[in-house]
């Protein structure tokens, strides 16, 4: 009888493992942001028709940057502690320059994908 009960006991162990070990892969599938979200053809037209302005020193700007990852290399950035000239119609940092209008703070790629319509 005692050997019944253990089998019993491991199976119940063997099938509350799997669970969770199915829960845990759903939880993390469900957590990461698509890879079409950040595709480097999107990147590409955000480039196309916006700049983002940054500034020597500026958290957030480090922070726009860093959400852009390597898709950076596809937008134009002009830092304005530098470019001075180049930033005369913005008043803070980060800005983003689509199509004339002038979008003040960090930006998610997909709201950027939005602003753009890419």
């Amino acid at each position: 009888m005692a050997k019944k009960e253990r089998l019993k006991q491991n199976f119940k162990l063997i099938t509350v493992g799997i669970f969770l070990f199915v829960l845990v892969i759903i939880i993390l599938s469900i957590g990461h942001p698509k890879a079409a979200d950040t595709d480097e053809a999107a990147a590409k037209c955000i480039g196309e028709k916006a700049t983002l302005y940054v500034q020597l020193g500026c958290s957030h700007c480090t922070t726009q940057e860093k959400i852009l990852g390597e898709n950076a290399e596809h937008i134009e950035i002009v830092d304005c502690f530098y470019e001075r000239t180049r930033c005369s119609d913005i008043y803070a940092t980060p800005s983003w320059k689509i199509n004339g209008e002038i979008f003040t703070g960090v930006k998610t790629f997909e709201q950027l994908r939005e602003l753009t319509k890419c």
